[in-house]
């Protein structure tokens, strides 16, 4: 499966921004999705996770509050509305699959499936 990651830019602390996660080509159905962000030097951070059925939701403490993640199966897409982001929310922004069907998980190692990154920069 290839997944796009799309919609990162440049927003003021603040405001919103939406990141989309387009699946294609491979088994996408009833596996979950996870959203996790990186900085250079730092370790891949998990940031919110959703299963296939939208029924379950796992967010970071971080970003509880102002992250929503959302699923659009019709269409293989997967959200993040950043709403009130801060300028330590800047980072590359990952989607990716979870490497066995009907699991959401906070861990890196949990997803097999992953795509190239969107950044986010949010300046102050």
């Amino acid at each position: 499966v290839q997944l796009q990651a799309s919609g990162g830019g440049l927003v003021q602390a603040g405001d919103s921004l939406r990141l989309s996660c387009a699946a294609s080509g491979g088994a996408f159905s009833f596996y979950g999705t996870g959203w996790l962000r990186q900085v250079p030097g730092k370790e891949r951070e998990f940031v919110a996770a959703i299963n296939w059925f939208s029924s379950s939701t796992y967010y970071a403490d971080a970003v509880k509050g102002r992250f929503t993640i959302s699923r659009d199966n019709a269409k293989n897409t997967v959200y993040l509305q950043m709403n009130s982001p801060k300028p330590e929310d800047t980072a590359v922004y990952f989607c990716a699959r979870t490497r066995n069907p009907r699991t959401i998980s906070s861990s890196a190692d949990d997803y097999n499936y992953w795509g190239q990154g969107t950044l986010v920069t949010v300046s102050s």
